[in-house]
């Protein structure tokens, strides 16, 4: 059964950065896609950055150019790092994890596995 355990969550006045790390249990490299949400209080879940096997990155429109995700299939751990944050970032964030290759990679998958979130907050 695949784990995804994050960290790196705390709290940032704006402007700040922050780099979440997800440590998963199983090879990255194996790993079909994997991607960040994040949830804020009283708001659906949002897709905020998803990367494939291959590399190709996506990101939500809000968090382009301040975010990155990377992985480093060596440590088995995906990263978000967080530059420029603003209060409107300020959410539960879960990194997620998918095996299947036939699926498409993006924030629209199912993804098969979540971690427990790690907890960002923002404040001006």
């Amino acid at each position: 059964q695949e784990q995804l355990v994050e960290s790196g969550g705390g709290s940032v006045q704006s402007g700040g950065s922050l780099r979440l790390s997800c440590a998963a249990s199983v090879h990255t490299a194996n790993l079909h896609c994997m991607g960040w949400f994040r949830q804020a209080p009283g708001k659906e879940r949002e897709g905020v950055t998803t990367i494939s096997r291959n590399g190709r990155t996506s990101y939500t429109d809000s968090v382009k150019g301040r975010f990155a995700i990377s992985q480093d299939n060596a440590k088995n751990t995906l990263y978000l790092q967080m530059n420029s944050l603003k209060p409107e970032d300020t959410a539960m964030y879960y990194c997620a994890a998918d095996t299947r290759w036939w699926a498409s990679c993006g924030p629209s998958l199912d993804f098969g596995y979540w971690g427990q979130g790690t907890q960002v907050t923002v404040s001006s």
